[in-house]
């Protein structure tokens, strides 16, 4: 499928602002996932390295670490996404902060391929404490993931990046970020979610000063958010509700890992509840008979059901 273009992604989303509608955007790590989020109507199909990762099986934390080449992984990945995608845009999760690519070229390619615009992860933002200070110090901090956004705004890409406090929020909105995506951390739930996380009213406070902030550069910057304990449509919900000029909800774990866990194993266990019919004798064929015993053996069994 083609890019669509920033221009037309924007007039929707206007439009479904302006009518009380939640934009809703997903991530996608097989073609399945992104075939069946396109059938429940959604408004945006992401695809990243952690994507891959969980619907394997691992975390979601598992595309912050050097399992692979997050970059690369994305572009083998939208060979399986891109072909079964017919109307809704996909983004091309970036790393930013990448040493060994030359972005500009980079970007291109990504839109060339078909995606309609990016998203910074995996992001250094997930890091906190002294890794935080060390990429920082080194030249991988999150000032590249900026720059990138900046980047794939002059190419006229749809811009929607990851931001973790006030001050990310107001870096992207000045470098371009059409949406900008407050995250509340890894996904919790499920067998491979997260299990420590901010409560649902931490979140309300935090996506609040960071919508503050990205309109103190912006007003019409559009916020969605995502992660943490938001993980079921209760919880978006609750926070949509409460929050201020929040837009909507992007979901990854919560939109394909958390829903499939669920119905892959209600289904199992469905098909195991299955009974067969009683029966009153087993019949197993005694090795050494004869076929003609066998068939008498086969014989008087059958007749003595029938008595």
């Amino acid at each position: 499928m083609p890019a669509i273009t920033r221009k037309n992604i924007l007039e929707k989303f206007r439009k479904m602002i302006a009518g009380g509608v939640p934009i809703v955007g997903g991530g996608a790590g097989t073609g399945l996932s992104a075939k069946a989020e396109e059938a429940g109507g959604i408004d945006l199909i992401i695809i990243y390295n952690s994507g891959r990762y969980r619907m394997a099986g691992r975390g979601s934390a598992a595309g912050l670490l050097a399992y692979g080449n997050a970059n690369e992984i994305v572009k083998e990945m939208a060979y399986e996404v891109l072909p079964v995608v017919k109307k809704t845009p996909v983004l091309a999760g970036v790393n930013g902060t990448d040493p060994f690519v030359i972005m500009p070229l980079l970007l291109a390619e990504l839109k060339t391929m078909g995606f309609s615009g990016v998203q910074n992860f995996p992001t250094i933002g997930l890091f906190d404490g002294q890794m935080r200070q060390s990429f920082e110090e080194t030249g991988m901090g999150f000032g590249l993931e900026v720059d990138m956004i900046a980047e794939a705004h002059k190419l006229d890409l749809l811009t929607t990046p990851y931001v973790f406090n006030p001050d990310e929020a107001r870096a992207m909105t000045k470098a371009g970020a059409d949406i900008v995506v407050a995250h509340m951390g890894v996904t919790t739930g499920g067998s491979i979610g997260a299990t420590s996380a901010k409560s649902l009213d931490d979140c309300v406070t935090e996506i609040d000063a960071i919508a503050a902030a990205a309109r103190s550069v912006r007003k019409d910057v559009i916020l969605l958010c995502h992660g943490g304990p938001i993980s079921m449509p209760d919880d978006a919900r609750y926070i949509l509700e409460r929050c201020k000029g929040l837009h909507g909800f992007y979901g990854a774990s919560s939109m394909e890992r958390l829903p499939a866990e669920a119905a892959i194993a209600r289904q199992t266990a469905d098909f195991k509840a299955v009974t067969l019919e009683h029966r009153t004798q087993k019949w197993e064929p005694v090795l050494g008979k004869s076929d003609a015993q066998t068939k008498r053996q086969s014989g008087a069994i059958a007749k003595k059901k029938k008595g």
